[in-house]
């Protein structure tokens, strides 16, 4: 029988400028899906910029060989990720002088 979870990182987080997230262990786990919905963002054209990033020990960070995800305005984006060793976070960014979002993350797991 397969194993499942969900994990909620961020919850009505105000993101401005550069952040990560806190990292999760996923070693057990084959497959995982990023989930990032944007509830308020400061104005229509307010941009995320969110990079997949791994790591052996949850210390040390590269980013994964997955494309950087864009949202825009509000709504949801979601993007899987694989081959991805023992734990993830997401390093993003927030685009323009003075803008905001307010956030939930989901990382779901499957093993």
């Amino acid at each position: 029988m397969r194993q499942s979870q969900a994990a909620v990182l961020e919850r009505y987080r105000v993101l401005t400028g550069e952040f990560t997230t806190e990292p999760y262990e996923t070693g057990w786990a084959s497959e995982a899906r990023w989930f990032v919905r944007v509830l308020d963002a400061s104005t229509s054209d307010t941009k995320l910029v969110l990079t997949t990033q791994v790591s052996p020990d949850g210390l040390h960070w590269c980013d994964a060989e997955v494309p950087a995800q864009v949202a825009e305005g509000t709504g949801m984006v979601s993007w899987p990720v694989h081959e991805f060793g023992q734990w993830l976070r997401i390093r993003g960014s927030v685009e323009g002088a003075d803008r905001s979002a307010k956030v939930l993350i989901y990382l779901t797991l499957k093993g």
